[in-house]
């Protein structure tokens, strides 16, 4: 047992359950102080969120600039490797997801595991990872709106003083999100069957394009790379051994394999659903893993298409997939795919600020932020204060700081999220062995260790800058745990 002063004080979870309404939402007994979310959701749309967010940036663009400057055709691998990785994490999410079904997901984990500094650091990098993340989504939708519309560059677009259009989507969807769950659900399901539909299209007619010669050799051989290239900017596994930069090879599918990464993120914020879940033990469960199971299918099949399609060399690094098909001569399948990537964006940026939303519900729930931004709406059943700051602060970032690529960044938060989740399995099996677990991770704790390996390996593989940044804002952090998280904290109140 741990102080109840102590940053290693754990959370019960009988009171995380209470708190949710039950493990299969029934009346618990225990309230929230900031009333409960509402019941809404079954399996479909729990994958239509999944794929909603998982279907983005990452195919649309990564692509392109991963297999050019790193990994080639081999961005197959990377695509394969990534969706591996998250597979394993996702079976972690699974069995606590069902166990413990909750608004916070793996911030709630690790409260209930190992110890509220935990917590709070986990918390703290999902802010990073979703609301970065929405903002960079927001101005590439407005870019490719700019594009498909051919819209006055002076409002959208990365050329515009303020990107009007990357705060007005955030706006738009920030209503959607406050007026309900099952809006937002419906709205999402809609954009996630276009593109899907579309990834489908590029991969049923893009094969017909495909050349044996732009596939050979599949994993290019290594290279020095450029020169001129920061040291800050090579990966921190080459950096920490002095190991020569290089790119391709399988060093390269490695270093794309975790800058891809970027494009799983997001579907544990299927878990952050918990709460509003009508089954969760076993719904959560088919969410997560449906989700992974489609993106992955969806990613390996049209990376090798569109490397096949063109040599990897004369990809677009903006719009691979629709500069792919302009190069064969089918320009008229390029408005198309514009259209489902200003879908896809449009739906990671819906379930961006819902998931923060409930992030924030259950920090503040937990008195680690000021408890009353986690107040829910009596009527639309929502935490409406804490989404309305969340769009403040990403139509802010995304109207007024010309964010470039920070898949990177966005990446490292997430794996640092994957790594908590799969040690906190074996750590709840040991501590709560009579705790109702619908869904278990088979072989454990032999899968949630490599699933922390495979994470921690990947992290070592993004730059030694990304690393810098990262942990600036761990930094930041924890300065605002120890000068009121801790103090405010409902388990300082016993």
């Amino acid at each position: 047992m741990t102080s109840e002063n102590s940053v290693l004080r754990t959370k019960p979870v009988e009171d995380v359950l209470a708190q949710a309404g039950g493990p299969d939402g029934e009346s618990g007994s225990g309230t929230s102080d900031a009333g409960r979310l509402h019941r809404r959701l079954g399996a479909r749309d729990l994958m239509g969120f999944g794929i909603g967010i998982v279907i983005g940036t990452g195919i649309f663009t990564l692509t392109g600039i991963e297999a050019k400057n790193h990994a080639g055709p081999g961005i197959v691998v990377s695509f394969a490797l990534a969706g591996l990785v998250s597979l394993l994490a996702a079976l972690c999410y699974a069995e606590l997801a069902s166990a413990v079904p909750t608004a916070g997901s793996a911030y709630t984990y690790a409260y209930a595991t190992i110890g509220e500094l935990f917590a709070w650091i986990i918390g703290w990098d999902l802010i990073l990872e979703f609301a970065l993340g929405a903002a960079v989504v927001a101005r590439g939708w407005s870019g490719y709106l700019q594009e498909l519309f051919d819209l006055p560059t002076s409002l959208f677009g990365e050329s515009a003083p303020v990107n009007v259009g990357a705060v007005a989507i955030v706006v738009l969807l920030g209503v959607v999100a406050v007026l309900g769950i099952r809006e937002s659900a419906r709205l999402t399901n809609l954009l996630v069957a276009v593109k899907v539909l579309v990834c489908v299209f590029v991969v049923v007619v893009g094969a017909f394009f495909v050349k044996a010669a732009n596939l050979t050799p599949f994993i290019p051989a290594p290279q020095p790379v450029p020169t001129g290239t920061s040291g800050l900017q090579q990966p921190l596994s080459q950096a920490l051994f002095g190991i020569e930069p290089t790119a391709f090879g399988m060093a390269g599918v490695l270093t794309a394999a975790a800058v891809v990464f970027f494009a799983y993120t997001g579907f544990e914020a299927v878990a952050n659903l918990g709460e509003e879940t009508r089954r969760p033990a076993r719904d959560l469960p088919l969410g997560l893993l449906g989700t992974l199971g489609i993106c992955t299918l969806l990613y390996v099949a049209v990376s090798f298409v569109i490397t096949g399609m063109v040599p990897y060399r004369t990809l677009n690094e903006g719009a691979p997939i629709a500069s792919a098909f302009g190069a064969v001569g089918a320009g008229w399948a390029a408005s198309l795919i514009s259209v489902a990537a200003v879908a896809g964006l449009t739906s990671v940026i819906l379930v961006d600020i819902v998931a923060m939303g409930r992030i924030g519900f259950s920090m503040g729930r937990d008195g680690l932020i000021p408890r009353s931004v986690a107040a829910v709406h009596p009527r639309w059943g929502t935490p409406w204060k804490i989404t309305i700051g969340t769009v403040v602060l990403i139509g802010l970032l995304a109207g007024f700081l010309p964010l470039k690529v920070l898949a990177d960044l966005v990446s490292i938060g997430t794996l640092f999220a994957f790594v908590v989740v799969s040690v906190a399995v074996p750590i709840l099996r040991r501590t709560k062995p009579q705790l109702r677990r619908p869904f278990r991770v088979p072989l454990s704790p032999l899968v949630p260790a490599l699933s922390a390996l495979a994470c921690v390996y990947l992290m070592t593989n993004l730059s030694v800058e990304t690393w810098l940044r990262f942990l600036a804002w761990m930094l930041l952090g924890f300065l605002v745990y120890f000068l009121y998280g801790r103090r405010h904290a409902r388990l300082n109140r016993g």
